[in-house]
């Protein structure tokens, strides 16, 4: 991190910042809005950063985002590839590689989809299940993905190895996700030729996991296209949704999106979870 120049990425970001409206990106134009483009506090929300945090990089003072905060912005901002490139040389980061981990560039296909699903939850994920990006109401629906690096960024590592990630699912439904991660596991491995990532992930997972074992010897392949989730909310309880993916050409990241039939209870959870947002609304326990 020897030359970064501050005032030079403060003032790529405020140019890419202007040029962004907010219909863009999904958000309200609004009556009193004094900028051309995206507010501080909208990019850094979009990018799953402090409004304070991106106000300082903005401003020159100093910060020295890391390879995953370039990328959130990246995604935020919606850069291209070389507009990425060109962030990441301001910051004196090493381009990560191009289509894995959770620093890869979305795909502006599926980037551009995601923008104009405002109305269901849905996400960009790589084939191990690293998310990329959510819109609002994915958040709302499953969270925001903990900051991990490594292995530990894929939700199929952290099912086998982390109890807490399994609080997602109802327990009855955890045999069939457990299924359906390995077989999803097995066909990426296969279409990535076996590549040192998935091959140390696999390798990792047999020692940690008795489960993952047994069921990597099943040998089972499937890609995940579409399932059947009943998906445990802490203000709303259960909600049943059909989760659908659209694959990118190459494979290598996936647009999910759930729903529910109309007119059923998990299409009306949906109608509320829009209005909650991310709020609890759980009931506080009383004063002892």
């Amino acid at each position: 991190m020897g030359h970064v120049n501050p005032s030079a990425l403060a003032a790529y970001l405020k140019s890419r910042r202007d040029r962004i409206r907010p219909a863009d990106v999904g958000l309200p134009t609004g009556p009193r809005r004094r900028v051309p483009g995206l507010r501080r506090e909208e990019v850094a929300a979009l990018a799953g950063l402090s409004a304070d945090y991106y106000t300082e990089l903005e401003g020159g003072r100093g910060a020295q985002p890391s390879a995953q905060v370039l990328a959130a912005l990246a995604r935020a901002l919606r850069l291209t590839g070389d507009e990425r490139d060109h962030l990441f040389h301001l910051a004196d980061r090493p381009l990560p590689p191009a289509a894995y981990g959770p620093t890869a560039h979305v795909q502006p296909g599926l980037l551009g989809l995601l923008d104009r699903l405002t109305t269901t939850p849905a996400q960009v994920i790589t084939d191990l299940h690293e998310i990329l990006v959510q819109n609002p109401l994915a958040v709302a629906l499953v969270g925001r993905p903990p900051a991990r690096t490594g292995p530990r960024a894929s939700l199929v590592y952290r099912w086998f190895t982390d109890p807490e990630s399994r609080t997602l699912y109802p327990p009855e439904d955890h045999p069939h996700h457990s299924r359906v991660f390995v077989a999803d596991l097995q066909a990426v491995a296969a279409k990535r030729g076996g590549d040192a990532e998935v091959t140390g992930m696999v390798t990792a997972l047999r020692k940690r996991s008795e489960e993952f074992a047994a069921l990597w010897d099943t040998h089972d392949v499937a890609l995940r296209r579409s399932d059947h989730k009943r998906i445990v909310h802490p203000s709303l309880g259960v909600i049943e949704l059909d989760c659908h993916s659209l694959f990118s050409e190459d494979g290598r990241q996936r647009l999910l999106w759930f729903d529910a039939p109309p007119d059923s209870e998990g299409a009306a959870q949906l109608r509320l979870l829009s209005v909650i947002g991310t709020q609890d609304m759980t009931p506080s326990e009383p004063p002892a």
